[in-house]
């Protein structure tokens, strides 16, 4: 029977309709009461203009220069092109005829926003708007210009402090960003492409970002248009303070997509502060190095959340060792929050006041417990070069021993090795002698002149005791068995899957 197209009587049509107006009646009703429900973000109805003119007098725009010298830009940049490109020689040439043999050098200048967050005149932007400048000019939206301080800069957050004089000037306060939920109305304020003020609004995308641009990273991300001369500018709420800092677009083509950075208040209201104080930023100080907790790490430690932060690593007189955190801690709290992932963990003691006592919860020895750290300052930073073995640089003496769950050989520290390996005098542990291609150990990219120091966070000092811990953790039902590694006095957990 061929199939036929249902269609449905008067009757039925009239009942059809009077359930599509009801149904629209209960959407409609439900919308409103969301709209009125106290707590629930909604537009204004006049839109954001009675906003925009309360907040708007204390956002500038910043204007720089900076002396010409051998390392000034030139006023129209160089092309970049591929190399060996025909057109390389041609716009070369075209520059220097544009210029002149006897031109002198063009000082540089750049373009962006900040706010006034002090009626004393303190303006908060990015450090990279005010660089190297020499000069710093700020403007109002009513044309007063003034010359601008530097007062400290702070390159981990990119953010920068200016003091002007001639005040009481119109300032905004910062917000708590904490409490800034994803879907929230956001209104940005700037001078993108130095044509003067401008205002944009959308919502808040996302919060926790990670762009790999500082230790601190913890960015907003709106999806309010920000554009050139956007840098240093303010993100509002509803309530007219500054939930962020415009920092960064995400752009493949250098133009908006709806994909901007905000450094949040919470993250850069103690910078500031630290900044109008000191001309320089004081941070908390643990005293430790860190590294994720992966799956396997978690397993092999009977941690239940691969989360925390694994304490790879404690520096000698710190904090972290004064408080006897040792290696092979998973941080998981730090002064009552919560390290959900390592890179957490260092925002999280670098915004907590200097000499203060906080409860650390770790988890140690398969069970979670308590200790007391006082955070300390965390010192000037040192640059150290560390060299590392190439794969496959020899030297093996001494009892060796394969360890074929885990694809190596290893060996005890003889003279031999020390200085084939270049390991240090007070070296300990085992020396891994041979790695095996395609094996667990060679999957963690370890390789010859490593030293395992333990197995199981139990220390180990023979290719025995090695080969016992291992075996130990196959009989206990084990995928993979935790090992700290030192290579060249770098310390790093590595959970090494059990093979077989």
């Amino acid at each position: 029977m061929a199939d036929h197209l249902l269609r449905p009587g008067p009757a039925a049509r009239s009942l059809l309709s009077a359930a599509r107006l009801a149904r629209t009646a209960v959407i409609a009703l439900f919308l409103v009461s969301c709209l009125a429900a106290p707590g629930m973000a909604r537009v204004p109805e006049d839109g954001f203009a009675e906003l925009v003119q309360a907040i708007a007098p204390a956002v500038v725009n910043i204007s720089t220069s900076r002396s010409a010298g051998p390392s000034a830009e030139p006023a129209v940049p160089m092309p970049q092109f591929p190399p060996g490109s025909p057109f390389e020689d041609f716009f070369r040439d075209f520059l220097e005829r544009e210029r002149g043999p006897n031109a002198p050098p063009r000082p540089s200048t750049s373009m962006g926003s900040g706010f006034v967050v002090h009626p004393n005149g303190f303006v908060v932007t990015n450090n990279h708007v005010v660089g190297e400048a020499d000069q710093i000019e700020v403007t109002f939206n009513d044309d007063r210009s003034f010359q601008a301080t530097l007062i400290g800069r702070d390159s981990k957050t990119d953010l920068a402090l200016l003091k002007i004089d001639g005040g009481p000037f119109p300032h905004v306060e910062f917000a708590d960003s904490e409490t800034v939920r994803v879907g929230d109305w956001v209104v940005a304020i700037g001078n993108p492409f130095g044509l003067g003020s401008s205002v944009t609004a959308g919502i808040i995308s996302a919060r926790g970002r990670d762009i790999r641009s500082g230790p601190y990273d913890d960015f907003i991300q709106v999806d309010a248009p920000i554009n050139r001369g956007n840098s240093g500018g303010p993100s509002f709420n509803l309530d007219g303070k500054v939930i962020g800092v415009n920092t960064a677009i995400f752009s493949p083509s250098g133009g908006n997509v709806g994909i901007g950075f905000a450094i949040p208040a919470n993250l850069a209201k103690p910078v500031i502060d630290s900044l109008m104080r000191y001309g320089t930023v004081k941070r908390g100080w643990l005293g430790v190095r860190i590294q994720s907790v992966t799956d396997e790490i978690a397993e092999s430690m009977n941690l239940p959340e691969a989360e925390g932060a694994l304490v790879a690593n404690v520096t000698p007189g710190g904090p972290a060792e004064q408080a006897q955190l040792r290696p092979g801690d998973v941080i998981l709290s730090f002064d009552g929050k919560k390290v959900e992932r390592m890179r957490s963990l260092p925002r999280i003691v670098a915004e907590t006041p200097i000499d203060r006592e906080v409860d650390v919860v770790i988890w140690r020895e398969g069970r979670q417990q308590d200790v007391r750290v006082t955070v300390g300052e965390l010192p000037e930073e040192e640059v150290a070069a560390e060299e590392e073995l190439e794969p496959g640089q020899g030297g093996s003496s001494g009892m060796e021993m394969p360890i074929e769950p885990l694809g190596i050989t290893v060996a005890m520290i003889t003279p031999e090795s020390r200085q084939a390996f270049r390991l240090a005098e007070d070296a300990q542990g085992v020396v891994v002698t041979a790695v095996e291609p395609g094996g667990a150990a060679a999957q963690e990219n370890l390789q010859p002149g490593d030293l395992i120091v333990e197995v199981s966070q139990e220390q180990v000092g023979s290719p025995p005791e090695v080969l016992a811990k291992v075996e130990q953790a196959r009989d206990d039902d084990k995928r993979s068995v935790l090992v700290l590694v030192n290579r060249q006095g770098d310390l790093r957990f590595v959970a090494l899957k059990l093979a077989g």
